[in-house]
């Protein structure tokens, strides 16, 4: 019996597969490589490159691997992007979740965790934002992945398979021993000020709107670790196991930090401090979007390891060093 994590070759997904198989157990990693590293699935996980909107491939790789339960990762996440390119967040997003789904079902799939995220709340009437909170998503990404988890609850009630839902918070830093992290340009503050610090980046960090109705004017995020975030998804397929029941549930630490705090965290982290200038507020940007994490830790027992926004930002930046000493010409 194995586990099948969709997006297993991108950067939660592989963390997820470091989880999986630390614990003992068969991963298989399908991506489609349009943003995922091949690299990053490591050893001793097996590895299908397919898309998780692909019916065929899907139930070639249930049959062929004896798929019992999928953790689905594969989608897309950039904020500013689905507002400029709404349909492909809806198709890549929602559509092919109800692809994934349908195929789960014919294959009699028991167990299903949706990696969701807190944009589903938008705009929050307040924080910390618990799971009882309005869904009223103010971008397609958001929105994409509301509807998806709809899906998964109305195909969960009508068909014979559990399910969780976790809904992260903002995502940093990398796997403590090296193994993995986030590869590619995105525009994730952490990741983006990783790579202004070890030189990988010559510009400026752009710091979104500094006008906002928080402390410093900078928007505030909670910051969970990538190994914490896998090890809650590790702790909900445990529950499932045990015959817990479906259930949607947040992940954050419950504490948010301002852009300004983190710059200040990467300045005693690195040793000086990061170049920056003020840009406009970008679209789909709340305020303020903090966790109230006690349904999580109560439910699944979740006891965070890595709660701390200098060791997020240290294996940050140590993974950002180790990439730029795998580039050729690099000493």
């Amino acid at each position: 019996m194995s586990v099948l994590v969709t997006g297993g070759a991108g950067y939660i997904g592989s963390h997820m597969l470091l989880a999986l198989l630390d614990a003992g157990e068969k991963a298989v990693a399908l991506d489609n490589l349009s943003t995922g590293v091949r690299s990053l699935v490591p050893d001793g996980a097996t590895f299908v490159e397919a898309d998780v909107g692909d019916a065929a491939a899907l139930a070639r790789v249930f049959a062929e691997h004896d798929i019992r339960e999928v953790i689905h990762f594969a989608g897309s996440i950039l904020v500013p992007e689905s507002i400029r390119h709404p349909l492909a967040y809806y198709t890549n997003n929602t559509a092919n979740t109800l692809m994934l789904l349908c195929a789960c079902v014919e294959a009699k799939i028991p167990r299903f965790i949706f990696s969701s995220t807190a944009s589903v709340y938008g705009t929050p009437d307040r924080v910390p934002i618990s799971e009882q909170a309005p869904i009223h998503s103010i971008t397609p990404y958001g929105a994409s992945m509301a509807m998806s988890e709809r899906i998964v609850e109305d195909a969960a009630a009508a068909h014979d398979f559990s399910y969780m839902t976790l809904r992260y918070f903002n995502v940093a830093g990398a796997d403590p021993d090296g193994r993995a992290g986030e590869v590619g340009k995105p525009t994730h503050l952490v990741k983006v000020a990783a790579q202004i610090a070890v030189g990988a980046r010559k510009e400026k960090l752009q710091v979104f709107g500094a006008d906002y109705p928080t402390p410093d004017g900078t928007a505030i995020r909670d910051y969970v670790h990538v190994t914490d975030l896998a090890q809650a998804h590790l702790k909900a397929l445990k529950r499932l196991r045990e015959g817990g029941a479906s259930t949607t549930l947040n992940v954050g630490y419950g504490r948010g930090y301002s852009v300004y705090e983190v710059m200040e965290a990467f300045a005693r982290v690195a040793g000086a401090p990061l170049p920056h200038e003020i840009a406009a507020r970008r679209a789909g940007d709340p305020a303020q979007l903090i966790a109230d994490n006690a349904a999580v830790r109560t439910v699944l027992d979740w006891r965070p390891r890595f709660d701390d926004l200098d060791f997020i930002v240290e294996t940050a930046i140590e993974w950002e060093r180790a990439l730029c000493e795998t580039k050729p010409g690099s000493a």
